[in-house]
């Protein structure tokens, strides 16, 4: 793990506010690191909340440490999202920064016959790795968003023709504005959601 050392400050390297997308690394039972989208909900601390016996939820519980990532890559960001993934290291090649944090559950409940957790995170290091000016492009924006819809299809406290008319749309967004990554990730989407 390379990168400009980050010790100062609360430790998250980037400004959080409402839920910002990451990618969290977490070690599983076999050695390896299993990689997954995760929701950065901020406060004092900063929180995420799993949802289902997830392999991060597992990991999470058994382990109570991660690597929250932020990659631009809209592929490493679905796969994170929609397959199961695993790396030999912890830190993935596109991430701009990484934050090691220790993990502790919080609270826990149920909804729509789905168990959450919510877990409090708390930085113990991190690194930048890229200071590169970003540019927006709506495509990208549209493969995060399409990862949540496809994520809540057969949860029965959705709506599931919303979700399937928000996903067409998405699509048509990325076929539109999105580049080759873009259309790879939108790609990863489709291979993993029914709609």
């Amino acid at each position: 793990m390379t990168g400009e050392d980050t010790t100062s400050g609360d430790g998250w390297l980037v400004a959080l506010r409402g839920v910002t997308e990451s990618v969290v690394t977490t070690l599983g039972p076999n050695g390896r690191w299993n990689v997954a989208a995760l929701g950065l909900h901020a406060g004092e601390p900063v929180t995420a909340t799993t949802w289902g016996r997830t392999r991060t939820w597992r990991n999470f519980r058994e382990r109570g440490h991660g690597y929250v990532q932020f990659t631009p890559d809209p592929v490493d960001f679905a796969e994170a999202a929609m397959t199961i993934r695993e790396e030999d290291e912890p830190i993935l090649a596109s991430a701009d920064a990484w934050v090691e944090v220790e993990t502790e559950r919080r609270d826990a409940g149920e909804e729509g016959g789905t168990q959450w957790v919510e877990w409090a995170l708390e930085p113990v290091d991190g690194a930048v790795a890229n200071r590169s000016v970003r540019t927006t492009n709506r495509g990208y924006y549209a493969v995060i968003e399409a990862t949540v819809a496809a994520s809540r299809l057969g949860v029965e406290a959705y709506d599931q023709e919303r979700l399937r008319e928000r996903l067409s749309y998405f699509e048509d967004v990325v076929e539109t504005c999105g580049g080759e990554r873009e259309q790879a990730a939108f790609d990863v989407v489709r291979e993993n959601a029914e709609w």
